[in-house]
């Protein structure tokens, strides 16, 4: 798995690509990432996850953690470009309820600014 990171606005886009798994590492990786940028100050996250063709329970375990610290820092992440074969594994584990998920960077990136002035 690869990240790239860059920032738009307040919000750190991290393009994941490849395989969000346990035996490749990627869930350790994923992790590390999140919690480097909050350590940075970066608390509005969106995962661009168009290149990642392979979820499994281990790295959607690590989504969810991400999510959680996020959260539990003041700070949100949102998802971009959920693969069809995610977004099923999402609607069966019903976390799709939890995520907020976009299509389009620029509506991603206009809902932090929303929420923030909620």
């Amino acid at each position: 798995m690869q990240l790239e990171q860059r920032i738009v606005g307040q919000v750190t886009v991290v393009k994941v690509t490849g395989d969000i798994t346990l035996n490749k590492g990627g869930d350790v990786l994923l992790k590390d990432k999140v919690q480097s940028l909050i350590q940075q100050g970066q608390k509005d996250i969106l995962l661009d996850l168009s290149g990642v063709s392979y979820v499994d329970s281990a790295g959607l375990g690590e989504l969810v953690q991400a999510y959680a610290t996020t959260k539990n820092r003041g700070g949100a992440l949102k998802l971009l470009s959920v693969t069809k074969r995610l977004k099923d594994l999402l609607v069966v584990t019903k976390l799709l309820t939890v995520f907020d998920t976009f299509e389009s960077e620029a509506d991603a990136i206009a809902s932090f600014g929303a929420a923030s002035k909620t």
